[in-house]
């Protein structure tokens, strides 16, 4: 009896080792995120490229999960660009893609959602084909020259976004 058990022990002991040996599936994911220096110079770098059209902005930096990690508004921007470029940014990464594409969606249910602005101003942050976070701005006199000044921003880290990669 003691021979049979010590084996059967043996045998189930074996069997659980080549289940986990034969399971390639990882059980946890690696994601890249912004630091906040880098989140703090994207955000810097739109203020500043804004400020060259003589404009004044807010401007707001989320991560990958649309929570923000940076916001500025510029000295004299109106206080309503602080929420509008949080809701730009926050479609951008929902979306994975620039608001200025879901202009199609904004006027459908899921354009209505809490917290979604899908008008033209938001941008995705992406290195290497991953999405690390994205940037809306918000107070230009258009949603292009908005745009303009958040891809200033992301252009201002790009490359050391890049090396990192």
């Amino acid at each position: 009896m003691k021979k049979i058990t010590l084996s059967l022990m043996a045998s189930l002991a074996l069997t659980s080792m080549s289940l986990h040996a034969d399971d390639d599936e990882a059980l946890t994911v690696s994601v890249k995120g912004l630091t906040l220096q880098a989140a703090q110079q994207i955000a810097q770098a739109s203020v500043d490229a804004c400020r060259k059209e003589g404009i004044q902005i807010g401007v707001t930096v989320v991560d990958r999960a649309g929570i923000p990690q940076v916001a500025l508004r510029d000295s004299i921007a109106a206080a309503i660009t602080l929420p509008i470029s949080k809701g730009k940014a926050y479609a951008a990464v929902m979306f994975n893609a620039p608001t200025s594409q879901l202009a199609d969606r904004a006027n459908s249910p899921i354009g209505r959602a809490p917290g979604l602005i899908m008008s033209t101003g938001g941008v995705p942050i992406q290195v290497g084909g991953a999405l690390l976070g994205a940037v809306g701005v918000s107070g230009a006199p258009s949603g292009e020259t908005d745009a303009k000044c958040a891809l200033a921003g992301i252009a201002a880290v790009q490359e050391d976004l890049e090396m990192a990669d």
